[in-house]
């Protein structure tokens, strides 16, 4: 029997505040306890009367396909959250819709084929050896190797996007993204925001890193329009400018610039994400970590690995997979429901705030046996075919779905079997707090001692 709005059960909250110190103190701690409690489609309210905000989050598997796929229409990008990314980061392709986001799909899609993806590999290689060098000569053999991933996907990513003009632009993103980001985040969960051109001391910084970071990729992309096809080139920005199709036209410099900036953002963050935390569970399991590193020795022998390794990877894979399912990049997705919609048998109303939750659903009981234990093995075929399609979603779901998944487990499995080939790592940091960014982050160091293979 359907329920009314009303009665879609959550949590009651402070008198006056409603969840929100639980939100903002520890949200993803927040959204566990709202699941163990009070079941799968949970209705938290958030601030003062006369402000206060409602949100509906979904936590089983067929909650989230539901959300994500088969109603994908009546769930969109509407929220404040999306609002201020796009208002910051541009109208690319994560945060367009409806025909703007068709257009930029389908001038973007050829990119990211798996032939053309496979062809990244040599950039993310060569970035690993570059970094695993400044390992070797480096004083001390404890490193953070979640900072340490964040500076080697950036890099990988942005000699990806920009070739030959990557120095330039690491810079930038390093200076730039971080105080982008807070702006962003603080703006999107909060109930009251002042306009963006008020010059209070916030804004300014913002604006003044925003600028920054346009103004390069700007440059950059000027260079490359003029260039033209003299460029002759194939790092993923020529091939933007070059993107062109009878029925969408081309990208203008202000929307290649918007796809840049979004992949920049997408790019690197997440799979820093993985890759640290995959090193720094394996740096805990070490009899996980050896077979991964004898796995790795097996298939390369010592050389370089390349695209076409990846299948021949499994067991680096499964850790790749099952680290995404404890540290989910994306730990929380938002939409806003366009009508009143029925899940779970209960009643989301229209123009509500909707969420689905990978941090939850990853570790939810009815899937996951003893959901926080790091288990590669939950990863084989059969074990798959167990699982609801949705109960593991780190890249999304549905016509939304993240166009670089592949690109992302390819760089990952990648550098992590080149780490593993030079390294041995133990956890010095036994626990590493996490808190949610645009993405999730690591609140603390991830720090392990390295020790030189034999």
């Amino acid at each position: 029997m359907t329920t009314t709005a009303a009665r879609v059960p959550g949590p009651a909250g402070l008198p006056l505040l409603g969840s929100m110190l639980d939100l903002k103190r520890d949200s993803l701690g927040t959204f566990l306890a709202a699941r163990r409690e009070h079941g799968d489609v949970v209705r938290l309210t958030a601030g003062p009367p006369g402000l206060r905000a409602e949100l509906y989050a979904v936590f089983s598997a067929e909650g989230a396909q539901q959300v994500l796929a088969t109603d994908a229409a009546n769930f969109r990008k509407d929220n404040a959250f999306y609002q201020e990314v796009r208002e910051s980061f541009g109208n690319g392709l994560l945060t367009s819709q409806d025909a703007d986001y068709l257009r930029q799909r389908r001038l973007v899609q050829p990119l990211f084929t798996r032939r053309r993806v496979d062809g990244y590999a040599d950039a993310v290689t060569t970035e690993t050896a570059s970094m695993l060098a400044a390992w070797r000569g480096a004083p001390s053999r404890t490193v953070d190797v979640v900072g340490e991933m964040t500076g080697l996907t950036l890099r990988a990513v942005a000699r990806i996007l920009f070739g030959t003009d990557v120095e330039s632009a690491v810079a930038v993103v390093e200076r730039c993204f971080p105080v982008i980001g807070d702006y962003v985040l603080r703006r999107g969960y909060s109930p009251v925001n002042v306009p963006r051109d008020w010059p209070t001391p916030g804004n300014r910084r913002a604006a003044a890193a925003t600028d920054e970071l346009y103004a390069v990729c700007d440059r950059i992309i000027e260079k490359r329009r003029a260039e033209g096809d003299a460029a002759n080139g194939d790092d993923l920005l020529t091939l933007l400018a070059a993107a062109h199709s009878e029925e969408d036209g081309s990208f203008d410099a202000a929307e290649i610039r918007d796809q840049v900036l979004i992949f920049l953002l997408a790019g690197h963050e997440t799979t820093a994400t993985s890759l640290g935390f995959a090193l720094h569970l394996l740096a805990r399991h070490p009899e996980q970590q050896e077979r991964a590193r004898a796995e790795a020795a097996s298939v390369l022998a010592g050389r370089v690995p390349g695209a076409a390794d990846l299948d021949l990877l499994p067991y680096l894979t499964k850790v790749l997979k099952e680290t995404m399912r404890l540290y989910p990049a994306g730990p929380v997705i938002g939409r806003r429901a366009v009508a009143a919609t029925e899940i779970g048998g209960h009643t989301v109303p229209a123009g509500a705030d909707v969420l689905v939750a990978p941090w939850v659903t990853h570790r939810h009981p009815r899937y996951w046996e003893e959901p926080e234990r790091f288990d590669p093995e939950r990863f084989t075929p059969e074990r798959d075919k167990e699982r609801p399609r949705y109960a593991w979603f780190p890249f999304g779901g549905g016509p939304r779905a993240c166009i670089g998944q592949h690109f992302s487990m390819l760089e990952s499995v990648l550098a992590l079997a080149m780490i593993l080939g030079e390294y041995e790592l133990t956890a010095k940091d036994e626990t590493v707090p996490v808190d949610t960014g645009i993405t999730l982050r690591a609140a603390g160091p991830a720090r392990c001692v390295l020790r030189p293979v034999s």
